[in-house]
C-alpha cells in the first residue's frame, strides 16, 4: 500500500510494539497518542505496552527501539480553567547507558489570569535547540537559532517558573 504517514489512534496495550516496528519502516511523520502525565511516563508506559505484548524482548532493547522511532512527545494538558494547550513539546536524542535521554524543547508559559478567570500564556523555548532540527530543515522548514532560545531566560527564573 505504501504510505506517506502512519496514524494509530491511541496505543493501549500490546499494538505498541507493531506501532513501533511501523514507524521503523521509514515513514516520517508517523504518530500515535498515548495517555501518560509526562512525556517521560509516555516512553516508560510505550514500553509497558511493549513488554505486553508477548515477546520476550530485554528492556533494553524495547528502549533502543522507542528511542530509535520516536523523535518527540507533544503534551496536552488540561489547565484549571478547562483549557487544554500544548505544555511541553520533548525531543527525545537517544540512549545513555539504558535510559532514554530527553530534552524540553519548548514548555507552557502561563502568564496571567484573564476575563472570567481564563488561563492567559503560551508556549516558549526553553533555550534547548533540537538535535533533530536538520530533516526539518531538509524539508524547507527555516529554524532560525531565535527559535529555540528567545525568553529561555525568563522561562527559568524564579519568578518566571511554571
Amino acid at each position: 500500500m505504501r504510505p506517506d504517514r502512519i496514524i494509530v489512534d491511541e496505543v493501549r496495550g500490546g499494538e505498541a510494539l507493531d506501532t513501533l516496528q511501523a514507524m521503523n519502516t521509514g515513514h516520517d511523520g508517523s504518530l500515535t497518542p498515548v495517555h501518560a502525565n509526562s512525556p517521560r511516563d509516555a516512553v516508560s508506559l510505550l514500553e509497558t505496552l511493549v513488554l505486553i505484548a508477548g515477546f520476550d524482548l530485554p528492556i533494553r532493547v524495547v528502549r533502543e527501539q522507542i528511542a530509535s522511532e520516536v523523535d518527540r512527545v507533544v503534551q496536552q494538558t488540561r489547565l484549571r480553567d478547562g483549557q487544554r494547550k500544548i505544555s511541553p513539546i520533548t525531543e527525545i536524542v537517544g540512549m545513555e547507558g539504558d535510559t532514554v535521554v530527553m530534552s524540553e524543547i519548548f514548555r507552557f508559559k502561563e502568564t496571567g489570569t484573564g476575563p472570567e478567570g481564563r488561563v492567559l500564556g503560551e508556549i516558549r523555548p526553553t533555550g534547548i535547540r533540537p538535535m533533530s532540527g536538520h530533516p526539518l530543515e531538509a524539508a524547507g522548514f527555516k529554524l532560525p537559532p531565535e527559535m529555540f532560545g528567545a525568553d529561555a531566560f525568563a522561562l527559568r527564573s524564579p519568578q518566571g517558573s511554571p
